[in-house]
């Protein structure tokens, strides 16, 4: 999927003071048009065509791009077309959750050369840590990466884990609020860290290798254990000042058959996947993984197709409140629920939305698999290594947010958190 004109900040600077600039934007044309002949990245770029010969080379040179064919038909010498090498770098994703944890190893196409993956519930830190060694040591063994050209470890993280109540949560899990995820990192590798929130890597991986490519300003609604959120605007995702945009499970809703005083819930306390598996079980069906649900009877299907109703109204609600605030291009939907769940889900959030009078945004389903936080995840040090427009240096500091991190903002202050 290729759009006709690529996004972000593509134009080049023929002065000599702009080399890393330079060589981003010749990496993201590439990446956006490939294949793609170096006279061609000259007229998209704005550079000349020395300049585009000498970045090439040394693009090559590097091993990050490589010359793939020549293109015949055309008058004179057949011109060579360049793409990203697909062995040029590597990165290792991490999507790890309130109920499960998934590791992967991707190429520099975002191709997922080696997957892990474990359904477990309120996994602890020694155990999870245990499990990225383990990973780690699984991927060098089945040669998934060239560690040489390792560009870090990308992982998302529930911000607030061990904090939030939620259903089923034992005493021992609050033990993540004291865990210095970075200084646990260092002691089982030397590669680049790079942090951030579960619904905001998932958005970036979507920005990256998903809907992006056509849509450049969107809200993604994220389905977990909870509900979550991430805000990417003009090519660029958005954080805000403490972290903490795109936290949907926030919002309000009202419920007019609750009884009074409990009618207006944050949104994460009435949809998600936690909530939908209460809601079964209060119906006598157990259900304990994302990939259940797709085998319930004929009367597991009717709760089920009952729940999604309702939490589609609910959804609508909230999409039609994101569009007229932020007013962005479509808001996707994506996340832990298998994908034929989704376009059920998305049917009747569309049928909500018919019946509005009020503007209402786009809605489709999120390219990005039921590992959308893990593929996320790998993006965020393959996009540094890419020098894609949403590299974000404070990736490289951040850790999961705490409850005196957003209080304060004291910490964030000091750039050792997520900006914008």
């Amino acid at each position: 999927m290729k759009s006709k004109t690529a996004p972000g900040d593509l134009a080049g600077s023929n002065s000599g003071l702009a080399a890393s600039h330079n060589q981003a934007v010749i990496l993201r044309t590439i990446r956006w048009h490939a294949p793609i002949s170096r006279t061609e990245l000259a007229a998209r770029s704005g550079l000349s065509k020395q300049a585009v010969a000498r970045i090439t080379e040394k693009l090559i040179d590097d091993g990050l791009v490589v010359e793939a064919r020549r293109r015949y038909g055309m008058r004179g010498q057949p011109a060579i077309e360049l793409e990203i090498n697909p062995e040029g770098c590597f990165a290792v994703g991490v999507g790890f959750g309130r109920d499960h944890l998934t590791i992967v190893a991707v190429d520099a196409l975002g191709t997922v050369r080696d997957r892990i993956h474990r359904e477990v519930r309120y996994m602890l830190p020694d155990e999870f840590f245990a499990e990225m060694k383990e990973a780690l040591k699984t991927f060098r063994r089945r040669h998934a990466i060239d560690e040489s050209r390792l560009a870090g470890i990308g992982v998302a993280f529930p911000d607030w884990l061990g904090e939030i109540p939620f259903i089923g949560m034992p005493e021992a899990y609050k033990s993540w609020r004291s865990v210095d995820v970075r200084e646990r990192f260092a002691r089982i590798t030397d590669q680049p860290i790079l942090i951030d929130n579960d619904a905001t890597a998932a958005a970036i991986g979507e920005l990256t290798y998903g809907l992006g490519v056509e849509i450049r300003s969107f809200f993604y609604i994220f389905f977990g254990s909870g509900l979550g959120g991430g805000l990417v605007l003009d090519g660029a995702c958005y954080h805000g000042t403490t972290g903490i945009s795109g936290e949907i499970g926030w919002l309000p809703v009202t419920l007019p058959d609750a009884p009074a005083g409990e009618r207006v819930q944050p949104l994460g306390q009435v949809v998600s996947l936690f909530i939908l598996y209460d809601y079964l079980a209060s119906h006598g069906i157990a259900v304990e993984r994302p990939q259940d649900l797709l085998t319930l009877d004929a009367h597991g299907k009717r709760l089920l197709t009952q729940w999604l109703r309702m939490a589609a109204g609910h959804i609508a609600e909230a999409a039609i409140d994101i569009g007229l605030l932020i007013n962005p291009d479509a808001v996707l939907i994506g996340g832990r629920i298998p994908v034929t769940i989704i376009d059920e889900l998305l049917g009747y959030v569309r049928e909500a939305l018919s019946r509005d009078l009020r503007p209402t945004p786009r809605i489709h389903r999120a390219v990005g698999s039921e590992d959308a936080a893990a593929l996320g995840a790998a993006t965020l040090p393959l996009s540094h290594a890419l020098r894609l427009e949403s590299a974000d240096p404070a990736q490289l500091t951040r850790s999961p947010l705490r409850s005196d991190d957003t209080r304060s903002g004291s910490r964030l202050a000091r750039g050792q958190g997520p900006s914008a």
